[in-house]
């Protein structure tokens, strides 16, 4: 079995920052590209950005420039600084990986249960 599991989410004000950590773990023979995605009320989930195995990075526009995504391999983590965080930027954050375990023909896709992050004065 797999599981991701993330942690940092939290009450910000606006401007302010915050560091989203996620570690899959589990029967892992290897993850390929990781990412965040994010869930405001009443919308869709949307990618925020991703990151593969050789570590190139792709972001959404509103999150260029203010948020770096990052991956620690040996570790099986990802990371999400969020800085100049906005009201807007309130959502669940759901971090996402590609993973293989011993055995599979293919990559599957996996979720965590999200972190909530609320911006707000």
């Amino acid at each position: 079995q797999v599981q991701v599991a993330e942690s940092g989410g939290g009450l910000v004000q606006p401007g302010g920052s915050l560091r989203l950590s996620c570690v899959v773990s589990g029967n892992i023979f290897s993850i390929y590209t990781m990412g965040w995605y994010r869930q405001a009320p009443g919308k869709e989930r949307e990618l925020v950005a991703v990151i593969t195995s050789i570590g190139t990075t792709q972001y959404e526009e509103f999150a260029k420039g203010r948020f770096t995504i990052s991956r620690d391999s040996a570790k099986n983590m990802v990371n999400l600084q969020m800085n100049r965080l906005k009201p807007e930027d309130t959502a669940i954050y759901y971090c996402n990986a590609d993973v293989a375990q011993p055995g599979d023909d293919d990559a599957y896709n996996y979720w965590g249960q999200g972190t909530r992050v609320t911006v707000s004065s």
